[in-house]
């Protein structure tokens, strides 16, 4: 049998590039296999979303779409903000402060999915019913969110979230 140098023989050559293809191969069907556990291009493109809150007035609110979400954005009135503030915390089932659900408390920016079911609750429109507390009402199973998007009452169990987001200018928020 012919050595080679140091000792190494052409079998331990064949062995080493053996178990290299072998290798290669296996990274080449893992590959796609683990890449498809990506999010997809398009929900990839709706990461983020910027909305201009410069055309939403006093009283108005707006529905708008993030990673195929409702989005409730409202410019609250003074008296919606003073309502939100004047809650005693321990009396909400999720106790949450107005002023941490708003860093700009007449604007309000909420993800518009009820919290028990999914549903998406009503009061985004002047004519819809908005509850007991003026925000908005869930009426697949009856649950009531006050004017900070707080559950009060009925089966939700928590508040509607208040989606990551941020100004990115006076006018503008960036939002995921």
């Amino acid at each position: 049998m012919a050595e080679t140098h140091e000792g190494a023989t052409r079998r331990d050559f064949i062995h080493v590039a053996s178990a290299t293809m072998g290798a290669v191969g296996a990274a080449c069907v893992a590959w796609p296999l683990i890449d498809q556990m990506n999010p997809a291009a398009d929900t990839l493109a709706l990461a983020t979303t910027e909305f201009d809150v410069s055309g939403v007035e006093e009283g108005m609110a707006v529905t708008i779409v993030w990673r195929g979400k409702p989005v409730f954005v409202r410019h609250r009135t003074a008296k919606e903000i003073e309502e939100a503030g004047a809650v005693d915390i321990a009396d909400l089932p999720d106790p949450q402060a107005d002023g941490d659900r708003a860093p700009k408390p007449e604007m309000l920016v909420l993800v518009g999915v009820c919290t028990h079911l999914g549903c998406v609750p009503l009061g985004q429109k002047a004519t819809d019913p908005r509850g007991e507390w003026g925000g908005w009402f869930c009426p697949c199973h009856g649950s009531h969110y006050d004017t900070s998007g707080r559950i009060r009452k009925g089966p939700a169990p928590t508040n509607l979230p208040v989606p990551p987001y941020e100004y990115i200018s006076d006018t503008v928020i960036r939002i995921g």
